[in-house]
């Protein structure tokens, strides 16, 4: 076997993982509503038959007063156990194992009931929480327990306690919220007491035979966070009081260090969960951008850790583990840690899926077969609408031809991947490029179609995924050498001066400047890097792991601009967990940033501008031009004029903001009915 430590079955005593997976409680949606769990339970089922060792659900809150959102998914009575049972039951039949985790919003809850240890209000909720009795305390405590009670008659195989992210169990644990001067607050003993008494009630209420999982705080990362030495005796006292598996928990959701995105280097955090090991006898879980099985198997080979937590890896794709057992990893589709439509729909309360896997939570709907009858289709632009439509064409066995004017496939992806941070983005086409040879797509390169050739080659039907042009803003000067396109900068490998102003702060236009303000050294790539750059402790022992430490910020090669026409904050269409990463990241970097920007010429001197009315000059040696773009259509009147059935997707349909998660879902629909 390839990945040996990966595939170990782990014993627990009362019983055996299969592996050493674990799928990470991920919340997607289908949780809040009865009319969901048959969807939930596919979703489900499809990773228990893709082999992963143990399973965890969204959370699910022990009483109304830790909703995350009014109604949202909980476990109090005992008539909400049935739906649970359609996803217990297809996950045995499945063959696998699946906890509920018991999550208590408290201070995080989208909602005016809110409790947690002290009356502070969070930075990322609205309504200020009530500070709970000693008496409320004690209830809650109860409420956990029959929480665990409940799942454990839905036929869930453990529960996960989560006792981190800054939710409620953490905001007892830590100073930073808790006040408190009776036996719930004051020193760290009475501090940790909730969580001691939440884990050995739980484990009275559901016996010896049952799985808890902790999910443990150990990397903060926010001022007044607990310090080492309350790490290691929270360990060890959870342990004692029952917990089967100790998980790792990363940041709170307040944190402004990221710890997910992609632009954290895989594996960034698991030295955290090494640290803690020897100073408890039970399996260890590491977390945090381990998305593929050479980093998983790294990880357990060198000691850190005795299981992985993967959650959005599986929802990039169910079968990781499968193809990981099966010598096939290089047909695993990589999460891209893009949070895009994970994480971004979760917050926006909408249902969870997956950019590079629309399937994902859409099981029960997003289903194809063998056509009913094979026709012959051309695809023209291998972008990711291209790429996701031609490939399952094929697979459902039409003749399919991909056309693409580039030597390369990957449309707008390739310029993604040179972004500092993107670099996942490789893994993508990698797939593809497999995918492509599997489903036995014939792939013309380098080729500039016309409706001529598409005509002549008898195509039953064309989809045109031709993608966009850079739209150009009529500003006088658009022809001055100093003016360049983004396309030009990061495909065509412009030289750009010292200083420079970009035009438009949408996505591409932070993409450009993230390009343009580093250096040679990236700490997307580098754990050493990355932890200098956001001041994080290496070893782990001052509060929070950050409490002291000096930021160590990369140096900016340029002087750069970012500009934008419209007043107001600048990328406030940019994803609602990653935004403000990108944000933050250019600001250290000492990127100006300037909206209400009324642009009059471009010339020898440089930018001419009005900024809320006033008049700017920027003295630039060049500007970046990143306003928007216009979809490319030319192939559509002719072939429709001679009579050819024709789909636009992707960019060619809608060509506002690039959108890669649109483009590959809607070349998978499309797909998946024609």
């Amino acid at each position: 076997m390839g990945y040996p430590k990966l595939l170990e079955p782990l014993d627990l005593g009362f019983t055996t993982l299969k592996n050493r997976v674990l799928m990470g409680s991920m919340h997607t949606g289908l949780e809040d509503r009865r009319k969901d769990y048959p969807k939930l339970a596919a979703y489900f089922a499809e990773r228990a038959r893709g082999e992963v060792g143990l399973m965890v659900t969204g959370g699910m809150a022990p009483t109304w007063r830790g909703w995350l959102a009014p109604l949202s998914s909980s476990m109090m009575f005992r008539h909400q156990v049935k739906p649970h049972r359609l996803v217990t039951a297809a996950v045995h039949a499945a063959g696998g194992k699946i906890c509920m985790q018991i999550l208590h919003a408290g201070r995080y809850g989208y909602h005016p009931f809110v409790v947690s240890a002290s009356s502070k209000k969070s930075p990322i909720s609205p309504f200020k929480p009530k500070s709970l009795s000693a008496k409320g305390v004690e209830k809650h405590i109860k409420t956990f327990a029959r929480a665990a009670a409940l799942a454990r008659e839905a036929g869930y195989d453990g529960v996960e306690v989560m006792g981190s992210e800054g939710y409620f169990i953490n905001q007892f644990l830590a100073p930073r919220v808790n006040n408190r001067d009776d036996r719930w607050g004051g020193d760290a003993e009475r501090r940790r007491q909730i969580a001691e008494e939440i884990v050995g009630a739980t484990r009275e209420a559901v016996g010896s035979d049952f799985i808890i999982i902790y999910r443990l705080s150990m990397l903060e990362l926010v001022e007044g966070g607990s310090d080492w030495k309350e790490i290691v005796d929270q360990a060890r006292a959870v342990e004692a009081v029952g917990a089967t598996i100790i998980n790792t928990g990363i940041g709170w959701h307040e944190a402004r260090v990221p710890t997910i995105a992609t632009m954290v280097p895989r594996a960034a955090f698991t030295g955290v969960t090494a640290k803690l090991k020897g100073e408890v006898s039970v399996p260890l879980v590491a977390t945090n951008r381990i998305n593929t099985p050479e980093v998983a198997e790294r990880v357990l080979a060198d000691g850190e850790a005795d299981m992985i937590s993967m959650a959005r890896p599986l929802l990039a794709d169910p079968d990781f583990v499968r193809k990981a057992r099966d010598g096939q990893a290089d047909r695993i589709n990589t999460c891209i840690a893009c949070n895009q439509a994970c994480l971004d729909h979760v917050f926006k309360n909408r249902k969870a899926s997956c950019l590079v896997n629309p399937r994902a939570c859409a099981e029960t709907e997003l289903n194809w077969g063998p056509a009913r009858s094979a026709r012959k289709i051309a695809v023209v632009g291998a972008g990711p609408a291209g790429l996701a439509a031609a490939t399952v064409l094929a697979e459902r066995g039409h003749a399919v031809t991909l056309f693409d004017s580039a030597d390369e496939i990957g449309g707008q992806f390739n310029m993604a991947k040179r972004i500092p941070g993107k670099e996942e983005f490789f893994e993508t086409l990698r797939y593809f490029n497999g995918l492509l040879d599997r489903t036995g797509v014939k792939v013309q390169l380098g080729k500039v179609v016309s409706a001529d050739d598409l005509v002549e080659g008898r195509f039953e039907t064309i989809v045109l995924a031709t993608g966009v042009n850079p739209r150009r803003p009529e500003i006088p000067g658009m022809d001055h050498p100093k003016t360049l396109s983004y396309v030009d900068v990061l495909l065509g490998g412009a030289e750009v001066g010292p200083s420079v102003a970009i035009i438009g702060a949408g996505g591409i236009g932070f993409d450009v400047a993230e390009f343009l303000s580093h250096g040679e050294e990236n700490p997307s790539l580098d754990r050493d890097l990355f932890f200098k750059e956001w001041g994080i402790d290496p070893g782990f022992e001052v509060r929070g792991a950050i409490e002291g430490i000096e930021r160590d910020l990369p140096a900016n090669p340029r002087k750069i601009y970012l500009l934008q026409r419209s007043e107001g904050k600048l990328g406030a269409g940019l994803g609602k967990t990653t935004g403000w990463i990108h944000r933050k990241s250019l600001r250290d970097r000492g990127v100006e940033m300037v909206g209400g920007c009324r642009y009059l010429k471009i010339d020898d001197a440089g930018l001419h501008l009005e900024v809320s009315g006033e008049p700017r000059l920027l003295e630039v040696d060049n500007v970046v031009i990143c306003a928007g773009q216009e979809p490319r259509r030319e192939l559509q009147d002719e072939l429709e004029a001679a009579g050819c059935t024709v789909h636009l997707i992707g960019g060619a349909d809608v060509a506002a903001e690039l959108d890669a998660k649109r483009a590959i879902a809607q070349g998978t629909r499309l797909a998946a009915t024609l």
